[in-house]
Protein backbone atom coordinates (compact mmCIF):
# COMPACT_ATOMS: atom_id res chain seq x y z
CA UNK A 1 0.00 0.00 0.00
CA UNK A 2 1.16 3.52 -0.69
CA UNK A 3 1.84 5.44 2.47
CA UNK A 4 0.22 8.79 3.16
CA UNK A 5 3.25 11.03 3.45
CA UNK A 6 4.19 14.39 1.94
CA UNK A 7 5.52 14.21 -1.60
CA UNK A 8 8.26 16.53 -2.72
CA UNK A 9 8.68 18.22 -6.06
CA UNK A 10 11.77 18.31 -8.24
CA UNK A 11 14.85 17.96 -6.10
CA UNK A 12 17.65 17.18 -8.48
CA UNK A 13 20.03 19.98 -9.63
CA UNK A 14 18.47 18.83 -15.02
CA UNK A 15 10.86 14.03 -37.17
CA UNK A 16 4.42 8.11 -61.70
CA UNK A 17 1.76 7.43 -62.41
CA UNK A 18 2.66 7.75 -66.16
CA UNK A 19 0.63 6.55 -69.09
CA UNK A 20 2.41 6.08 -72.39
CA UNK A 21 1.24 4.94 -75.82
CA UNK A 22 2.59 4.89 -79.29
CA UNK A 23 -0.74 5.15 -81.13
CA UNK A 24 -0.85 8.43 -83.06
CA UNK A 25 2.61 9.35 -81.85
CA UNK A 26 3.34 11.22 -85.08
CA UNK A 27 0.32 13.46 -84.37
CA UNK A 28 0.98 14.00 -80.66
CA UNK A 29 4.56 15.19 -80.95
CA UNK A 30 3.77 18.41 -82.88
CA UNK A 31 0.95 19.20 -80.47
CA UNK A 32 3.16 18.68 -77.43
CA UNK A 33 5.89 20.81 -78.91
CA UNK A 34 3.39 23.54 -79.69
CA UNK A 35 1.54 23.63 -76.39
CA UNK A 36 4.09 22.21 -73.97
CA UNK A 37 5.37 25.63 -72.95
CA UNK A 38 1.81 26.42 -71.69
CA UNK A 39 1.40 23.18 -69.78
CA UNK A 40 4.68 23.18 -67.85
CA UNK A 41 4.31 26.69 -66.40
CA UNK A 42 0.71 25.86 -65.48
CA UNK A 43 1.84 22.80 -63.52
CA UNK A 44 4.53 24.83 -61.79
CA UNK A 45 2.07 27.55 -60.80
CA UNK A 46 -0.37 25.01 -59.35
CA UNK A 47 2.40 23.28 -57.43
CA UNK A 48 3.70 26.51 -55.95
CA UNK A 49 0.22 27.61 -54.97
CA UNK A 50 -0.44 24.36 -53.13
CA UNK A 51 2.91 24.46 -51.34
CA UNK A 52 2.32 28.00 -50.13
CA UNK A 53 -0.81 27.07 -48.18
CA UNK A 54 -0.28 27.15 -44.43
CA UNK A 55 -1.02 24.02 -42.44
CA UNK A 56 -3.26 24.76 -39.45
CA UNK A 57 -2.38 23.46 -35.98
CA UNK A 58 -4.59 20.45 -35.51
CA UNK A 59 -4.58 17.33 -33.44
CA UNK A 60 -3.34 14.07 -34.89
CA UNK A 61 -5.28 11.13 -33.48
CA UNK A 62 -3.12 8.28 -32.22
CA UNK A 63 -4.69 5.80 -34.63
CA UNK A 64 -3.58 7.91 -37.60
CA UNK A 65 0.10 7.43 -36.81
CA UNK A 66 2.13 5.11 -39.02
CA UNK A 67 2.32 1.56 -37.75
CA UNK A 68 5.29 1.35 -35.43
CA UNK A 69 8.02 -1.22 -35.89
CA UNK A 70 9.27 -2.43 -32.52
CA UNK A 71 12.99 -3.05 -32.15
CA UNK A 72 12.95 -6.40 -30.30
CA UNK A 73 16.67 -6.51 -29.58
CA UNK A 74 16.58 -3.03 -28.11
CA UNK A 75 13.43 -3.85 -26.15
CA UNK A 76 15.10 -6.88 -24.58
CA UNK A 77 18.05 -4.73 -23.57
CA UNK A 78 15.75 -2.15 -22.00
CA UNK A 79 13.88 -4.82 -20.05
CA UNK A 80 17.17 -6.07 -18.61
CA UNK A 81 18.20 -2.56 -17.58
CA UNK A 82 14.77 -1.79 -16.08
CA UNK A 83 14.82 -4.86 -13.84
CA UNK A 84 17.55 -3.25 -11.71
CA UNK A 85 15.09 -0.63 -10.43
CA UNK A 86 12.94 -3.33 -8.79
CA UNK A 87 9.88 -1.16 -9.34
CA UNK A 88 7.62 -0.11 -12.20
CA UNK A 89 9.48 1.17 -15.26
CA UNK A 90 7.81 2.67 -18.32
CA UNK A 91 9.55 3.52 -21.57
CA UNK A 92 8.42 4.86 -24.94
CA UNK A 93 10.84 6.03 -27.61
CA UNK A 94 10.87 6.51 -31.35
CA UNK A 95 12.97 7.97 -34.12
CA UNK A 96 10.73 10.86 -35.13
CA UNK A 97 9.50 10.80 -38.71
CA UNK A 98 10.05 7.03 -38.96
CA UNK A 99 8.34 3.84 -37.77
CA UNK A 100 11.25 2.83 -35.55
CA UNK A 101 10.16 2.53 -31.94
CA UNK A 102 10.56 0.71 -28.67
CA UNK A 103 8.41 0.57 -25.55
CA UNK A 104 7.96 -1.00 -22.13
CA UNK A 105 4.64 -0.66 -20.30
CA UNK A 106 3.73 2.18 -22.68
CA UNK A 107 0.18 2.74 -21.41
CA UNK A 108 0.69 2.36 -17.67
CA UNK A 109 0.04 5.39 -15.49
CA UNK A 110 3.09 6.96 -13.81
CA UNK A 111 3.16 9.97 -11.47
CA UNK A 112 4.73 12.82 -13.43
CA UNK A 113 5.96 15.05 -10.63
CA UNK A 114 7.79 17.94 -12.36
CA UNK A 115 7.44 16.45 -15.84
CA UNK A 116 3.95 17.97 -15.69
CA UNK A 117 5.46 21.44 -15.83
CA UNK A 118 6.11 20.87 -19.56
CA UNK A 119 2.45 20.57 -20.66
CA UNK A 120 1.56 23.45 -18.33
CA UNK A 121 4.24 25.65 -19.95
CA UNK A 122 3.07 24.64 -23.43
CA UNK A 123 -0.53 25.59 -22.59
CA UNK A 124 0.65 28.97 -21.27
CA UNK A 125 2.71 29.61 -24.41
CA UNK A 126 -0.35 28.77 -26.55
CA UNK A 127 -2.17 31.55 -24.68
CA UNK A 128 0.73 33.89 -25.51
CA UNK A 129 0.48 32.88 -29.17
CA UNK A 130 -3.25 33.66 -29.09
CA UNK A 131 -2.63 37.13 -27.66
CA UNK A 132 -4.27 36.38 -24.31
CA UNK A 133 -1.00 36.66 -22.40
CA UNK A 134 2.27 38.54 -22.98
CA UNK A 135 5.75 37.23 -22.27
CA UNK A 136 6.77 40.60 -20.81
CA UNK A 137 3.72 41.11 -18.62
CA UNK A 138 4.43 41.30 -14.91
CA UNK A 139 2.93 38.71 -12.61
CA UNK A 140 2.83 39.05 -8.85
CA UNK A 141 3.94 36.01 -6.85
CA UNK A 142 2.29 36.34 -3.45
CA UNK A 143 3.64 34.83 -0.29
CA UNK A 144 0.68 32.48 -0.29
CA UNK A 145 1.73 31.18 -3.71
CA UNK A 146 5.02 29.81 -2.42
CA UNK A 147 5.26 26.02 -2.17
CA UNK A 148 6.28 24.56 1.18
CA UNK A 149 9.81 23.95 2.37
CA UNK A 150 10.90 20.59 1.02
CA UNK A 151 9.49 21.29 -2.40
CA UNK A 152 11.96 22.71 -4.90
CA UNK A 153 11.58 26.47 -5.39
CA UNK A 154 14.47 28.88 -5.96
CA UNK A 155 11.86 31.68 -6.16
CA UNK A 156 10.73 30.95 -2.59
CA UNK A 157 14.29 30.59 -1.33
CA UNK A 158 15.30 34.00 -2.71
CA UNK A 159 11.99 35.81 -2.10
CA UNK A 160 10.30 34.49 1.07
CA UNK A 161 7.79 37.36 1.05
CA UNK A 162 6.91 37.12 -2.64
CA UNK A 163 8.14 38.88 -5.76
CA UNK A 164 6.99 40.29 -9.13
CA UNK A 165 8.32 38.51 -12.22
CA UNK A 166 7.68 38.59 -15.95
CA UNK A 167 5.79 35.71 -17.53
CA UNK A 168 8.98 34.83 -19.42
CA UNK A 169 10.87 34.56 -16.15
CA UNK A 170 8.19 32.37 -14.61
CA UNK A 171 8.35 30.03 -17.62
CA UNK A 172 12.13 29.78 -17.29
CA UNK A 173 11.89 29.05 -13.58
CA UNK A 174 9.22 26.39 -14.15
CA UNK A 175 10.82 24.58 -17.12
CA UNK A 176 14.54 25.11 -16.67
CA UNK A 177 14.80 25.37 -12.86
CA UNK A 178 11.79 23.11 -12.19
CA UNK A 179 10.47 25.61 -9.66
CA UNK A 180 7.23 24.47 -8.03
CA UNK A 181 6.11 27.99 -7.14
CA UNK A 182 6.56 29.20 -10.73
CA UNK A 183 4.60 26.22 -12.03
CA UNK A 184 1.72 26.90 -9.62
CA UNK A 185 1.53 30.58 -10.58
CA UNK A 186 1.41 29.61 -14.28
CA UNK A 187 -1.25 26.99 -13.60
CA UNK A 188 -3.34 29.52 -11.64
CA UNK A 189 -2.93 32.02 -14.47
CA UNK A 190 -4.54 29.75 -17.10
CA UNK A 191 -6.40 27.17 -15.02
CA UNK A 192 -6.40 23.37 -14.96
CA UNK A 193 -9.32 23.28 -17.42
CA UNK A 194 -7.34 25.20 -20.05
CA UNK A 195 -4.38 22.81 -19.74
CA UNK A 196 -6.70 19.81 -20.07
CA UNK A 197 -8.44 21.33 -23.11
CA UNK A 198 -5.06 22.09 -24.67
CA UNK A 199 -3.91 18.48 -24.30
CA UNK A 200 -7.24 17.25 -25.67
CA UNK A 201 -6.89 19.46 -28.74
CA UNK A 202 -3.47 17.91 -29.36
CA UNK A 203 -5.11 14.49 -29.24
CA UNK A 204 -3.34 13.51 -26.01
CA UNK A 205 -5.51 11.56 -23.60
CA UNK A 206 -2.84 9.87 -21.49
CA UNK A 207 -1.58 12.91 -19.59
CA UNK A 208 -3.59 14.26 -16.67
CA UNK A 209 -2.83 17.55 -14.90
CA UNK A 210 -5.23 17.77 -11.96
CA UNK A 211 -3.54 19.55 -9.06
CA UNK A 212 -1.12 22.29 -8.14
CA UNK A 213 2.36 21.56 -6.78
CA UNK A 214 1.19 22.76 -3.36
CA UNK A 215 -1.63 20.22 -3.42
CA UNK A 216 0.67 17.45 -4.61
CA UNK A 217 2.99 18.24 -1.71
CA UNK A 218 0.27 17.80 0.93
CA UNK A 219 -0.06 14.03 0.72
CA UNK A 220 1.54 11.04 -0.96
CA UNK A 221 -1.43 9.91 -3.04
CA UNK A 222 -2.13 13.16 -4.92
CA UNK A 223 0.92 12.76 -7.12
CA UNK A 224 -0.62 9.58 -8.57
CA UNK A 225 -3.63 11.59 -9.79
CA UNK A 226 -1.29 13.72 -11.91
CA UNK A 227 -0.07 11.02 -14.22
CA UNK A 228 1.23 10.32 -17.71
CA UNK A 229 1.82 7.18 -19.67
CA UNK A 230 5.08 6.82 -21.60
CA UNK A 231 3.04 6.83 -24.83
CA UNK A 232 1.19 10.00 -23.82
CA UNK A 233 4.51 11.67 -23.08
CA UNK A 234 5.81 10.55 -26.48
CA UNK A 235 2.79 12.20 -28.11
CA UNK A 236 3.60 15.42 -26.29
CA UNK A 237 7.21 15.35 -27.50
CA UNK A 238 6.05 14.47 -31.01
CA UNK A 239 3.76 17.50 -31.07
CA UNK A 240 6.78 19.72 -30.28
CA UNK A 241 8.84 18.10 -33.03
CA UNK A 242 5.95 18.46 -35.51
CA UNK A 243 5.47 22.14 -34.58
CA UNK A 244 1.91 21.65 -33.33
CA UNK A 245 0.32 23.48 -30.43
CA UNK A 246 2.74 26.41 -30.15
CA UNK A 247 4.23 28.93 -32.55
CA UNK A 248 7.79 28.63 -33.83
CA UNK A 249 8.85 31.53 -31.61
CA UNK A 250 7.37 29.93 -28.51
CA UNK A 251 8.83 26.58 -29.48
CA UNK A 252 12.35 27.98 -29.70
CA UNK A 253 11.97 29.62 -26.29
CA UNK A 254 10.79 26.32 -24.81
CA UNK A 255 13.64 24.39 -26.44
CA UNK A 256 16.08 26.91 -24.97
CA UNK A 257 14.73 26.35 -21.46
CA UNK A 258 14.66 22.56 -21.90
CA UNK A 259 18.21 22.42 -23.29
CA UNK A 260 19.74 24.72 -20.69
CA UNK A 261 18.16 23.07 -17.65
CA UNK A 262 20.63 22.02 -14.93
CA UNK A 263 18.27 19.33 -13.61
CA UNK A 264 18.81 15.61 -14.16
CA UNK A 265 22.37 15.60 -15.57
CA UNK A 266 22.65 11.88 -14.72
CA UNK A 267 19.43 10.80 -16.42
CA UNK A 268 18.82 10.98 -20.20
CA UNK A 269 22.08 12.91 -20.62
CA UNK A 270 24.06 10.89 -18.11
CA UNK A 271 25.92 8.45 -20.37
CA UNK A 272 25.69 10.38 -23.63
CA UNK A 273 28.58 12.43 -25.07
CA UNK A 274 28.92 15.91 -23.58
CA UNK A 275 28.18 17.32 -27.03
CA UNK A 276 24.79 15.55 -27.26
CA UNK A 277 21.85 17.94 -27.71
CA UNK A 278 19.11 17.02 -25.24
CA UNK A 279 15.99 19.12 -24.61
CA UNK A 280 14.25 17.49 -21.65
CA UNK A 281 12.12 17.77 -18.52
CA UNK A 282 12.69 15.77 -15.38
CA UNK A 283 10.47 14.84 -12.45
CA UNK A 284 11.34 13.58 -8.97
CA UNK A 285 9.29 12.57 -5.95
CA UNK A 286 10.21 12.13 -2.35
CA UNK A 287 10.65 8.79 -0.63
CA UNK A 288 8.25 7.17 1.84
CA UNK A 289 8.84 3.86 3.59
CA UNK A 290 11.91 3.32 1.43
CA UNK A 291 9.90 3.64 -1.79
CA UNK A 292 10.38 6.46 -4.34
CA UNK A 293 7.28 7.21 -6.37
CA UNK A 294 8.87 9.00 -9.33
CA UNK A 295 12.23 9.38 -11.02
CA UNK A 296 11.48 10.56 -14.54
CA UNK A 297 12.96 12.18 -17.62
CA UNK A 298 11.38 12.86 -21.03
CA UNK A 299 12.96 14.70 -23.92
CA UNK A 300 14.10 15.14 -27.50
CA UNK A 301 17.59 13.83 -28.28
CA UNK A 302 19.52 14.62 -31.45
CA UNK A 303 21.26 11.40 -32.53
CA UNK A 304 24.79 11.22 -34.05
CA UNK A 305 23.28 10.64 -37.52
CA UNK A 306 21.27 13.87 -37.22
CA UNK A 307 17.93 12.18 -36.67
CA UNK A 308 15.90 13.08 -33.60
CA UNK A 309 14.60 10.66 -31.04
CA UNK A 310 11.81 11.26 -28.54
CA UNK A 311 12.40 9.38 -25.29
CA UNK A 312 10.25 9.07 -22.18
CA UNK A 313 11.40 7.06 -19.17
CA UNK A 314 9.53 6.71 -15.88
CA UNK A 315 10.82 4.82 -12.82
CA UNK A 316 8.12 4.45 -10.19
CA UNK A 317 7.54 2.76 -6.83
CA UNK A 318 11.17 1.76 -6.60
CA UNK A 319 13.13 0.79 -3.47
CA UNK A 320 16.43 1.44 -5.25
CA UNK A 321 18.52 4.46 -4.31
CA UNK A 322 18.61 7.60 -6.41
CA UNK A 323 21.92 6.74 -8.11
CA UNK A 324 20.52 3.38 -9.26
CA UNK A 325 17.25 4.86 -10.52
CA UNK A 326 19.05 7.57 -12.46
CA UNK A 327 21.51 5.04 -13.90
CA UNK A 328 18.58 2.98 -15.21
CA UNK A 329 17.35 6.03 -17.13
CA UNK A 330 20.85 6.85 -18.38
CA UNK A 331 21.52 3.29 -19.57
CA UNK A 332 18.20 3.14 -21.40
CA UNK A 333 19.02 6.42 -23.18
CA UNK A 334 22.49 5.11 -24.05
CA UNK A 335 21.05 1.86 -25.48
CA UNK A 336 18.69 3.90 -27.66
CA UNK A 337 21.55 6.19 -28.72
CA UNK A 338 23.74 3.25 -29.75
CA UNK A 339 20.94 1.37 -31.51
CA UNK A 340 19.51 4.25 -33.52
CA UNK A 341 22.41 6.67 -33.78
CA UNK A 342 24.34 5.03 -36.59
Amino acid sequence: MRQSRPATGEGIKVERYKETGETGEHLLKPLLLRFGFFIVPLIMICSCTAASQKTPITSVPADSQKAKVQNKELQNRIEQIAAVAKGRVGVAAEVLGTTESVSLNPHEHFPMQSVYKLPIAMAVLAQVDNGKLLLDQRVRVEKGDLVRIGQHSPIRDKNPNGVELSLRELLRFAVSESDGTASDVLLKLVGVEVVSKYLNELGISEIVVANSEKEIGLDWETQYRNWASPEGSLQLLRSLHDRRGVSEQSLQLLFKFMSETPTGPKRLKGLLPNTAVVAHKTGTSGTAGGISAATNDIGLVTLPNGRQAAIAVFVSDSPADLATRETVIAQIAKAIWESWGN
